[in-house]
Formats: C-alpha cells, sequence, structure tokens
C-alpha cells in the first residue's frame, strides 16, 4: 500500500478488527490486518470484558502495521461499543475489570432510578433510550450495592477513551461515546451532572469532552517502542462505533434513515438538534452524538444477537455451523410461523437462546419453531418486522417521508436480512459497505488531520470506492398480514415474563 495510510481499531461486541485504510487520488481502500475474538469473560455470577487481552491485541495490531507499512502511517483511531467504562484510580491504575453491560447487576436499576428522578426528567435531560445496559444505571447499581470503588475513584472512562488513554497519555471522553451513557445533556452540551447528584453518583471523576476527530496526541513512546510504530498522531474519532459508521453511510440528499446492523441494530437519521418531546418519550427513541455535532436520532434494536446466541448454543452442543449455513437453513424454511420482540428483556442476557424464543412463541400463542433453519429465519423475520415498526414511528416523530433505508455492518452482508427488511419496510433497502465503521473511523481521521475537507467529501469518496448493493420490495401483501400478526405478538409480550 501506498498513499495516506490510517489505522483504524473497530472493536465490536463479537470480535475486534485492525482495519488499514489507504487514500489515494479520491479513493479509499481497506485492508483488514488483524482480527480477534471478543466477548464477556464470566468470573464466578459477574460477566466482565477482558480489558487487558483487547489491549494486548491492539499493540499486536500495531505491530502488524508497523513491521508492513513503517513510516507511511498517518493516524490512529479507535471505536468501540458504547455504554461501558472503566475506573481508574490514584496513579492512573485500573481498578478492576470492566462489567460488561449485559450483566445481570442492572437488574432492577430503572425501577430504581425513577424512585429517585422521574422518568420524564431523565429523559428531559439526556433525550437517552432507557434500557438497563445504560452507563447511568450501570453506576446506579455501584451506589445501591455500596461499591468500595466509588470511593477511591479518579478518573471514569468509556471502553475507547481507555484505549485512546493507554495510547496518549490523554484522559478526555469524546463526543459520541460520551451521549450512550444516559447522564449527558445534548441541549446544554455538557455531562448532566445535577442528574447524576440527585441520584447520588459522584461527578468528580468525569473527565473533559471532546469534539469527535479530535486529534488526541502522538502515540507514547513507550507504546511506540513496544510496537516499532513512529509517534503518529491518536485521533479520537466518533468512537461510538455507530458514529463512525453513521459517518460513512454513502447517501446523499435527505430523504435516508440507517441501520448500523451487527449484534445490535441502530436504526435512525442524521438530526442537528435532539429531538426530546413526550412522544419520543413515549416510543423510547434516543439521541445520541454525532460526527460534526449532530445527533444520531435512534432506536436501539437487539440485532443480530439472537442469531448469534443460538449459534453459540449449538456450538456448546456439539454442532457447529458457519452464519452462511444458518442463512441457508432459514432460507429454505417456512416463512412467518411465529415471531418475537428482539428487545423483549428475556433475550438480554446470555444463555440458551433457543430455548427462550420457544418458551416466548408458546407464552404468546404461537407454534415455537423446531429446526435451526425455524429459529434463525424466526429471528431475521422478527428484526424486519422491528424495524418497520421503528420505521413507521420514524416517519411519525419526523413528519416526512423517508424513502430509502441504508443498512451498513456485518448485517449489510446477510442477503435474507436484506430482502426481508425491503419487504417489511416496504422500501430500496441499499447494503454497504459492511465495514463502514472502519471506513467511518478512518474517513474522520483523514478529515482531522486534513487529507480529506469535510464528511460531505468524505461520503463522495465512500460512494466511489466501495460497491453497494440494491434491494426492491416483494411479496407486499404477505408482509403487510405479517406485519399485522407482529403487532399482536408485541402487545402479547408487554407483560411477558419467563
Amino acid at each position: 500500500m501506498s498513499g495516506a495510510l490510517f489505522v483504524a481499531f473497530d472493536l465490536g461486541a463479537e470480535s475486534g478488527r485492525c482495519v488499514v485504510g489507504k487514500l489515494q487520488e479520491g479513493l479509499l481502500e481497506i485492508e483488514e490486518v488483524h482480527r480477534f475474538p471478543n466477548g464477556p469473560v464470566r468470573i464466578i455470577d459477574s460477566i466482565h470484558w477482558d480489558v487487558l487481552r483487547i489491549w494486548q491485541e491492539v499493540k499486536e495490531g500495531l505491530r502488524i502495521c508497523a513491521s508492513r507499512y513503517g513510516n507511511a502511517i498517518r493516524g490512529i483511531g479507535v471505536d468501540t461499543w458504547g455504554v461501558d467504562f472503566a475506573l481508574l484510580g490514584k496513579g492512573d491504575v485500573l481498578l478492576s475489570n470492566p462489567y460488561h453491560y449485559r450483566d445481570k447487576r442492572t437488574d432492577g436499576m430503572i425501577e430504581e432510578a425513577f424512585r429517585r428522578v422521574s422518568k420524564e426528567e431523565i429523559f428531559e435531560q439526556t433525550g437517552i433510550q432507557f434500557m438497563q445496559i445504560n452507563t447511568l444505571f450501570q453506576l446506579l447499581s455501584m451506589v445501591v450495592e455500596g461499591s468500595p470503588l466509588l470511593d477511591v475513584a479518579q478518573t471514569l472512562l468509556m471502553m475507547p477513551d481507555l484505549f485512546n488513554f493507554w495510547l496518549t497519555g490523554v484522559k478526555v471522553s469524546e463526543f459520541s461515546i460520551a451521549t450512550t451513557t444516559q447522564f449527558y445533556n445534548p441541549r446544554e452540551r455538557c455531562w448532566a451532572k445535577r442528574l447524576l447528584e440527585r441520584m447520588g453518583i459522584p461527578t468528580h471523576f468525569l473527565p473533559p469532552i471532546v469534539p469527535s476527530g479530535t486529534v488526541l496526541g502522538k502515540l507514547l513512546p513507550s507504546v511506540a517502542e513496544d510496537v516499532g510504530m513512529p509517534q503518529v498522531d491518536v485521533t479520537a474519532p466518533a468512537c461510538h462505533d455507530t458514529g463512525s459508521a453513521v459517518a460513512a453511510v454513502p447517501a446523499s440528499g435527505d430523504s435516508w434513515c440507517y441501520i448500523s446492523c451487527g449484534t445490535w441494530a441502530l436504526m435512525g437519521v442524521e438530526v442537528n438538534e435532539p429531538i426530546i418531546n413526550e412522544k419520543s418519550l413515549q416510543l423510547n427513541f434516543t439521541n445520541e452524538g454525532g460526527y460534526g455535532g449532530t445527533i444520531r436520532f435512534l432506536k436501539n434494536i437487539m440485532g443480530l444477537w439472537l442469531v448469534q446466541e443460538c449459534r453459540r448454543t449449538w456450538a456448546r452442543e456439539g454442532e457447529e455451523h458457519s452464519y452462511a449455513e444458518l442463512v441457508d437453513m432459514a432460507s429454505a424454511s417456512k416463512a412467518f410461523k411465529a415471531f418475537v420482540d428482539p428487545d423483549h428483556v428475556i433475550f438480554l442476557h446470555p444463555g440458551d437462546m433457543p430455548q427462550r424464543m420457544r418458551e416466548f412463541c408458546l407464552r404468546t400463542s404461537q407454534p415455537a419453531p423446531e429446526t435451526k433453519g425455524e429459529f434463525i429465519r424466526c429471528a431475521l423475520e422478527s428484526l424486519a418486522l422491528k424495524c418497520r415498526w421503528v420505521l413507521d414511528k420514524l416517519e411519525e416523530l419526523l413528519g416526512r417521508r423517508i424513502d430509502v433505508v441504508h443498512i451498513v455492518g456485518g448485517g449489510s452482508r446477510n442477503k435474507l436480512l436484506c430482502q426481508f427488511l425491503a419487504n417489511a419496510t416496504r422500501r430500496v433497502v441499499i447494503a454497504g459497505p459492511a465495514e463502514a465503521t472502519a471506513v467511518g473511523n478512518i474517513m474522520i481521521q483523514a478529515i482531522a488531520t486534513g487529507y480529506v475537507a469535510s464528511l460531505e467529501e468524505a461520503r463522495e469518496v465512500i460512494r466511489r470506492s466501495f460497491e453497494v448493493e440494491r434491494y426492491e420490495p416483494t411479496d407486499g401483501d404477505d408482509w403487510e398480514a405479517a406485519y399485522e400478526r407482529f403487532m399482536n405478538v408485541l402487545e402479547m409480550s408487554v407483560e411477558l415474563k419467563l
């Protein structure tokens, strides 16, 4: 590779990737140089991230890049999943392995929060969708438990901020990742400290917030020496992976929405100001930060998590299947046998996902899936139909029609899901790029360091550089009937507890 080279670390809930992007003559070419598994580590009854192993994998990625490209590298950027954090004590020591957002310590914490501050006031101050995984409820659980870590913590860093600190020695929180906490005020553009104080949560450890695309500084000499790389610039792109992914959506005009689809499916639009009102609260939409100070007005949907967890369950039973094999099984299975609400709390924690799906279907008066193909088809059809619901509500909240759905991320490779989305939403679906998060990370670095002038120019580069696939809606009547059934299932599932 020649041209300007940028290194992007895209750390997801299932795997981490080190990607090198070459920007040359108005085109971007990417190469994955290192990939490693990621996921929760169970310690007794708690679930954590193995953060030191992840850090070691980051350094291994840098070593590979240094050995291949040396002085040609112009920058490094890190993005990760949202809501999780690390606490540092005196001397910047890591106080504990960060908890995984699927840990059960947040069970019941939303209700506890409402006993301290009303739901309406929390939303008014933060504009964030209520999910028990949010940082607000993780910290509240520590207050309720009387965790001694809160007494000795001197700095709270979100996951990408932690890696940026270890890379540069700079302790800040990047805008897009800060907004996922549910204690950032998007109107006042600062931490919602009054909210935290009313809940009894400390605020002294919150770091300064910097805009997406801030050049944090040079790679620390110790890290540079360890990996054999020059002291290049480290940029905080949109450090929330969805923020970087949305920056890479190859869209034009304003009549489009996005789905950034992997373990989670985040569906929404770009707006300039947060949409915080009674209706967005009622529908539980969220206002997260995007590049350029924009707001990603969206809904978090449990994406391919159900498929991933079914696959892991069957693997534990000695039956290994690739994702491609599972999609083939689903394609050959009967359509619309049963549906689940992918966002129901019973699907949140790791475990026997097929059994949970089976029980959900039986408890909502549906025939339960029986074969692997039926389970996967149920998950994919249900995800597509939930996206239809979100699209309807987005249009209602915005007061305008959305004509095109862009899907990016790993889910864009799933042709069956993309066709289901087109059928369910009755919209054209444009799929790709699959590595949108790494691409967005790289392009924001390129803007920050002067190689690209603007986000508009970056998206034009992306449109020229990556092929996309177009899906037209079919089988309209069948999907309309399926949507009616799905809505009935959602109504039945409201009081369902398994």
